[in-house]
Formats: C-alpha cells, structure tokens, sequence
C-alpha cells in the first residue's frame, strides 16, 4: 500500500511538472486566445463588453461598433490606445481571419489574458446580410 501511495504521488509531481494534455492530445495551452464563429460574435455583440479591433488592412470597412483601427502588424505600435488591465476583454477581426490571428497572437504576447479572435470577419459577418461602415478618411 504504501508503495502505491508513493507512485501515486510521483505521477501527480510528474504531470504537474508537464502538464496535462488537452482534450486534442496536445499539451493545454496556458495562454492562447479564443476563435468565436459568426453566431457567437453576433451574439457577443448584442451585450458588448470588450473592445473591438479591426486589424484589417488596408482599410475595407468595419463592423460597426469597432473601437480601433489597428494594423495587425502594428499592435505594438499602438500599445497607448489598449487597455492597461492585461484581462481586458479584446476582440479581434479582419476581413477573412489570417490578420486577426496574428493580431489575436501578438496581444497574447504583450500578455493580455482574454484574447478573443472573430474568425470569420467581415466577409462572415457581410453574409449574415449585416452591413459595414466606412469612415471618411
């Protein structure tokens, strides 16, 4: 018995050195960001409480209620206009996906905690029959 209680134990101190895999078979990763679909957006959007990047460029619009205009490559850059509190929920898009993941990775770096990335963008968000504004620039 108390040789089991002993390997039990080990295992634990093992595991909780490695960690856990996730439900994939991969590691679980402890800082990553969140893809919502369209419906989830939408839905999100309808009680906003998180800031709302399009990191698209160049400029093709918006969906309305963005906050920021912020080049996915340039997050750094405009490190002044996020929020100080790192578990401030953002939530990224840009017309398809590709450019808001980077940005969706990039603010996981800065440390930023509740990372959210509208995986379909605008072009998901058009073809729900909803409309983009642009801005006079």
């Amino acid at each position: 018995m108390r040789i089991r209680n002993k390997l039990l134990s080990i295992i634990v101190i093992v595991l909780g050195l490695i960690g856990c895999p996730d439900n994939e078979g991969g590691r679980a990763e402890k800082n990553s960001y969140q893809n919502v679909s369209v419906d989830q957006f939408v839905e999100m959007n309808a009680n906003k409480d998180f800031i709302l990047i399009n990191t698209h460029i160049p400029y093709e619009g918006e969906i309305p209620g963005t906050d920021f205009l912020i080049p996915f490559n340039e997050i750094d850059r405009y490190k002044a206009k996020l929020p100080n509190d790192k578990t401030a929920r953002i939530v990224v898009y840009c017309k398809a996906g590709p450019m808001g993941n980077i940005a969706a990775e990039r603010l996981i770096e800065m440390g930023y905690a509740n990372v959210i990335n509208f995986k379909g963008g605008m072009n998901a968000w058009e073809k729900t029959g909803r409309s983009l504004r642009f801005r006079s620039q």
